[in-house]
């Protein structure tokens, strides 16, 4: 069974990200786990990535929806790329005691997708719930009511 890439190395020069040879290589392997991690994280929400984009009304549109996705989740993981220091996202410095701190964005190089990525891509959704206060059966509650 062939496994479906969403993403291809060209989708992510397209939108700007130029990429060396050793980039491509790894653009590659990390678009293969990406398309994986996905359907992995739909199906925990079940749905089927592969049967949303079959549908003949929305799946090009929800195709392109994935494509841009994968290819956002490819290019945060390799802009953390190990050769070379990761952007910072807070950073501070102090004058006479000399203190520096910083937090990384992406420091462990990970692929990861965010919440309102997946929020667009319609995996997550509002959920509510109620819970019974009472125990009470409602044969019970329209027994004891006057009628």
């Amino acid at each position: 069974m062939a496994v479906q890439i969403y993403a291809t190395v060209a989708d992510i020069e397209a939108v700007g990200r130029t990429l060396t040879a050793a980039e491509q290589q790894i653009a590659q392997v990390l678009l293969e786990q990406a398309s994986a991690k996905l359907r992995t994280i739909a199906r925990q929400y079940g749905c089927n990535i592969d049967d949303m984009i079959a549908d003949e009304d929305t799946g090009a549109d929800f195709a392109l929806d994935v494509k841009s996705v994968v290819v956002q989740a490819v290019i945060r993981a390799l802009n953390s790329n190990a050769d070379t220091t990761p952007p910072a996202v807070q950073a501070s410095q102090a004058a006479l005691g000399y203190s520096v701190s910083m937090t990384y964005l992406n420091s462990g190089q990970s692929l990861y997708y965010l919440k309102n990525e997946l929020k667009e891509l319609g995996l997550l959704r509002q959920q509510f719930g109620a819970m019974e206060v009472y125990a009470v059966e409602r044969d019970d509650i329209r027994s004891n009511s006057p009628t």
